[in-house]
């Protein structure tokens, strides 16, 4: 979180964002199937709404057969994935965080192309995978413009588990004239021309060292399409749960100062300190000899642990999205993505099926009532809502665990999260996240957990 107005790292990633989305007329209408992977932008309280967000992800092994496999087997199994069966060759890779060059054994598998139900302005990758020492994985995307155009083969991500093999990074100064990556996001440089995405593949390259038989195992691999409009203001949705989810609570400021390496602690640990949050929920633990590397003075070390292994050697912070995911995903059982949701009905519908969630938002000090700090980025876990339809919010902006738990009233958090466009301290226009979140949910959901995700337009 950076509380000042300055301009942060995610706050340059989003403005841009909301520049490429000036000028839309409004979100793209859903092709005539009205599939699943769709989620309404309006909840009860605004009636029906075109549709803005799609996502698609290949997690079964029927998923991983349909994909190009180049050196690369599909595995069967309680969690399919894919892994590295015959390596089709050796390359070089110079790590730039580094400098180290080392040969590296490799195989790709590339997925069919996805039509996307809504030609999107944005794209964000997510994906769930296994890397012992030795291995890691880059993934990429290559879309297809509505003028008939092809981008380039976007990097959306260099990632391992750890962090001794490889560093961890996104890649930029990737553009062609009508996209760029923004971190860990593919924007439409100006979607006033009304240019989009109309769809895009996926390729998974998996590397490890030569002669030795380990391999990474990738088990989600998917991408969040979306078209949401430019707005300073959202619809307001109608209360329909009261319930409170038990999530822990950590507090992100009572490290601050901590690991200058991992961005210092406190203010800028807000997305690995909620999503330590939500992996505890769901039984995740790191056991002593995993921590040993932490001072054993600090507090809450398993925060820690999760800012180191969230960090964005490129981005030199913990709040890359999918790198946040996929560090929840190395816990056993666990699945993380990233995804933009619609109200806070969607919301409502995942906490009443006990999954709770992390959304990410900006806002003035006078514009949610009880937090006492402005940001220009936050991330916090959305845990329940009151019998008045307010928001319970773990908020790791608290002086310490126990004042985590907040309650922010309904309309102002809907308002903040959801938006593209607002104004900042000084007058001037700033971004949103449109309803940016990450969903940790089990590897194996129950029935009425798979139904709450589809109705959020994720499987």
């Amino acid at each position: 979180m950076s509380r000042a107005e300055q301009p942060s790292r995610r706050t340059v990633l989003t403005a841009a964002v909301a520049v490429a989305m000036a000028g839309s007329a409004g979100p793209a209408i859903a092709d005539s199937t009205g599939t699943a992977d769709s989620v309404a932008g309006a909840g009860r309280g605004g009636g029906p709404a075109a549709r803005q967000v799609d996502n698609r992800a290949w997690t079964t092994y029927a998923d991983w057969r349909t994909g190009a496999l180049a050196g690369a087997r599909a595995v069967a199994g309680p969690r399919p994935g894919v892994v590295i069966g015959a390596p089709v060759g050796t390359t070089d890779y110079t790590d730039p965080h580094t400098g180290t060059t080392a040969a590296w054994e490799y195989a790709t598998w590339t997925s069919p192309a996805h039509r996307s139900s809504v030609p999107a302005t944005e794209a964000i990758a997510s994906w769930n995978a296994h890397t012992p020492a030795g291995t890691w994985i880059q993934v990429e995307l290559r879309g297809r413009y509505s003028d008939g155009t092809e981008t380039p083969w976007y990097v959306m991500g260099r990632w391992a588990s750890g962090d001794q093999d490889i560093k961890r990074t996104s890649v930029d100064d990737q553009s062609d004239g009508k996209s760029s990556i923004w971190t860990d996001t593919f924007s439409v440089d100006d979607a006033s021309t009304g240019l989009r995405l109309v769809s895009y593949r996926l390729r998974l390259t998996l590397y490890r060292r030569p002669g030795t038989r380990l391999t990474p195992t990738v088990w989600r691999l998917g991408a969040m399409a979306s078209d949401v409009p430019d707005r300073f203001d959202v619809p307001a949705s109608a209360p329909g749960l009261a319930q409170e989810l038990t999530v822990p609570r950590f507090s992100q400021e009572i490290h601050a100062g901590q690991y200058p390496e991992y961005d210092n602690g406190g203010e800028a640990w807000c997305s690995p300190t909620s999503s330590q949050m939500i992996i505890e929920y769901w039984g995740g633990r790191l056991t002593r000899a995993q921590l040993a590397w932490v001072d054993p003075s600090y507090a809450d070390p398993q925060v820690c642990n999760a800012a180191r292994f969230t960090y964005d050697y490129q981005y030199t912070g913990c709040g890359n999205w999918p790198f946040n995911a996929a560090y929840a995903a190395t816990f056993r059982d666990l699945q993380g993505v990233v995804t933009r949701l619609g109200s806070l009905n969607d919301l409502e519908t995942l906490v009443a099926a006990g999954i709770p969630a992390i959304t990410s938002q900006s806002f003035l000090k006078t514009e949610l009532t009880g937090a006492g700090y402005g940001t220009s980025g936050h991330l916090m876990t959305v845990v329940g809502f009151t019998a008045d339809g307010d928001v319970i919010a773990n908020d790791p902006a608290s002086p310490d665990d126990a004042a985590v738990r907040r309650v922010y009233l309904r309309r102002e958090f809907e308002t903040i999260w959801l938006r593209t466009k607002r104004l900042n301290a000084t007058g001037g226009v700033s971004s949103g996240t449109g309803g940016v979140c990450y969903l940790y949910f089990p590897a194996q959901p129950t029935a009425h957990q798979r139904k709450a995700l589809a109705a959020v337009g994720v499987r």
